[in-house]
């Protein structure tokens, strides 16, 4: 599988468990716990990917990271957002700096 597939790939995982709830399966168990628990997990694994990236531990940061992507997709697919929105949202940002779009999205987009 090419790199460059691997995201929307694990989405139409999480999106299949979403739809078809499978017993024993973890990312069903995010989706019960609701929002609020998704959130709590997207938290905890950006810290922990943080504080890979602060080891030094590049192999241990990889991981955290794709944990962090694993859950982030889950939110996204909780609020019924798609990796499509996402890449959207990059692809027009590309060619302008990021000061000046932080600066053009103006005080009422918060992040």
């Amino acid at each position: 599988m090419a790199e460059s597939e691997v995201l929307d790939r694990l989405f139409q995982v999480i999106e299949s468990r979403r739809l078809e709830r499978p017993d024993g399966s973890y990312v069903v168990s995010l989706f019960d716990g609701g929002l609020e628990a998704i959130s709590a997990k997207v938290r905890e694994e950006a810290e922990e990917t943080i504080e890979a990236a602060e080891s030094g531990n590049a192999e241990h940061c990889a991981r955290e990271a794709a944990d962090l992507l694993f859950h982030l997709w889950v939110l996204l697919s909780s609020t019924g957002l798609k990796p499509v929105d996402v890449y959207s949202v990059l692809e027009d940002r590309f060619g302008v700096g990021g000061l000046a779009e932080k600066a053009a999205r103006g005080a009422s987009d918060v992040g």
